[in-house]
């Protein structure tokens, strides 16, 4: 089964150039949408930036383990939401490749990988870490918000 990046919702600079990029990851069971109305409740007014675009790209549905197998919108599998479960690498490296296309994308657009911060909330948080440690150690940043990784996570090894 394929699972790919279907819904990206950006939010433009608000000045003439786009020079830089926060490419925000939503938390287990959100989407990128939900993400981007929970960011402008918390500062009282639409994440914006002169200069920095915004991507909020929503993650495809999946079987999750902790809820039984149930379909929902998270980055990647795992056993047990604990943090002494075995990280399931086999759903993290394709999920990285889907977003490594959105990093592209912007690179494309003439966004120096310097200028390019993956970042989330929850889960969306671990996928950044993922991302900035073991798939893209060449972008700008990392935020990570309300998150944990397990303990034997490959992020400790990077």
């Amino acid at each position: 089964m394929s699972y790919n990046i279907t819904e990206v919702t950006v939010v433009p600079q608000t000045g003439q150039r786009h020079t830089a990029t926060l490419i925000f990851m939503h938390g287990s069971g959100w989407n990128g949408v939900l993400s981007k109305n929970d960011l402008e409740s918390v500062f009282g007014q639409e994440l914006t930036f002169p200069h920095i675009r915004v991507v909020y790209p929503t993650s495809p549905e999946r079987p999750y383990t902790p809820s039984n197998g149930l379909l929902q919108r998270v980055w990647f599998d795992r056993q047990a939401v604990d943090i002494n479960a075995a990280e399931d690498v086999s759903t993290i490296k394709p999920m990285a490749e889907e977003l490594n296309k959105l990093i592209d994308k912007e690179v494309s657009l003439g966004i120096d990988i310097k200028r390019i911060v993956v970042g989330g909330f929850s889960m969306g948080s671990s996928m950044a870490l993922q991302m900035g440690y073991c798939f893209r150690s060449d972008v700008g940043g990392i935020v990570a918000l309300s998150s944990f990784l397990n303990e034997r996570s490959n992020v400790y090894k990077a």
